[in-house]
């Protein structure tokens, strides 16, 4: 299994049923292409891209390390990455999966790799913000963004092992699958790592790197991922971390959210985690420019205006306190459901 190439398809891969060779996966990707819905087009085109004679193929980045940008990528270190994931969540080859994400985002594309390269027998259904509904197919395995998974959670009961990813959980969500028989893991990932390098249990706060990644801190506290079998340079991200051991890492924040107020930096997602359990909403923090600190900290709820009880703030330390509170009727979202803070942010100045 370790030989497996990109030209590999395992005799134990299911789509939507039916064993399917390499050629009959082509063949299936022309029709998808031709006839299918939007949805199915995307499928194929990425399928036809992957099967032809070129060693590497294109992939959009979503700008979680700098500036979107198309990444050239050996179809290789995506075989690699199918591995790595099967070795880590003990996929085994005939367990029964679901594909219900976009294929444009890499995460989706991974979804694909893995189920020909593992020897899954995969469903895949429109990426919609409820992929289970009317479905009682009972499943090993399967992948969502949070918003997939906070509509789907009366059908998890149907699936065995989850995890999600392209934006970070909120404590609401997290608690709601909690309750649930499910194994959920939060992933942690990008592009430029072939999607996630660490996954934790809902419920824990490290994130454990897949198997043969290396993991370090710059002089920034942020996270430095060394793969060599997906990524040829270690890739220094924007996420500020605490490293716990070779294998594990806590996730702190973001360096282009830090808030430097009056020369005191913040992390507004610490903030949000202590007030996770008293806003209901969708919710951040974040600053804007102020003459006198230079930046001052701000409380972003989305929804109509209310009165908020300042006594929610208690649980903040000194400089933590939000100086203001704004109310935004609708936040913006990138498609995997990220909140675009900086852009919001722009609007309350």
């Amino acid at each position: 299994m370790r030989n497996v190439t990109y030209k590999n398809v395992h005799n134990r891969f299911r789509l939507n049923g039916v064993y399917l060779s390499k050629e009959d996966l082509i063949h299936v990707s022309y029709s998808l292409v031709k006839e299918g819905d939007e949805f199915e087009k995307s499928i194929g085109d990425f399928l036809l891209d992957w099967f032809d004679d070129k060693p590497y193929i294109d992939l959009q980045t979503s700008g979680t390390t700098g500036v979107p940008k198309v990444l050239r990528t050996v179809k290789q270190t995506m075989v690699n990455s199918a591995l790595a994931t099967g070795d880590f969540f003990e996929l085994k080859p005939g367990d029964k999966a679901l594909y219900c994400l976009p294929t444009r985002f890499i995460a989706g594309k991974m979804m694909l790799v893995r189920s020909f390269i593992l020897g899954l027998d995969i469903d895949f259904v429109a990426p919609t913000s409820n992929p289970l509904e009317r479905n009682e197919t009972v499943y090993d395995f399967a992948a969502m963004v949070p918003l997939q998974a906070k509509n789907s959670i009366p059908e998890l009961r149907n699936v065995k092992k989850l995890i999600i990813g392209g934006a970070q959980m909120s404590k609401e969500l997290e608690k709601s699958l909690l309750k649930i028989n499910t194994k959920v893991y939060e992933t942690y990932g990008m592009t430029e790592t072939m999607t996630h390098i660490a996954a934790k249990k809902i419920g824990e706060k490290a994130f454990t790197v897949l198997p043969r990644i290396k993991i370090s801190q710059n002089d920034q506290k942020c996270l430095v991922i060394d793969a060599p079998r997906v990524a040829k340079e270690p890739i220094v991200t924007n996420d500020i971390v605490e490293v716990l051991n070779e294998k594990q890492f806590i996730f702190l924040g973001r360096i282009d959210n830090v808030v430097n107020s009056g020369g005191i930096k913040m992390l507004p997602e610490q903030i949000e985690e202590k007030l996770s359990n008293a806003i209901s909403e969708k919710f951040f923090v974040g600053g804007i420019p102020d003459d006198l600190l230079g930046e001052k900290l701000v409380l972003v709820v989305e929804g109509p205006e209310r009165d908020i009880d300042e006594s929610i703030f208690d649980v903040l330390d000194k400089y933590e306190k939000p100086k203001k509170i704004f109310f935004v009727d609708k936040f913006s979202e990138t498609d995997n459901g990220k909140i675009k803070r900086k852009e919001i942010l722009a609007t309350l100045q």
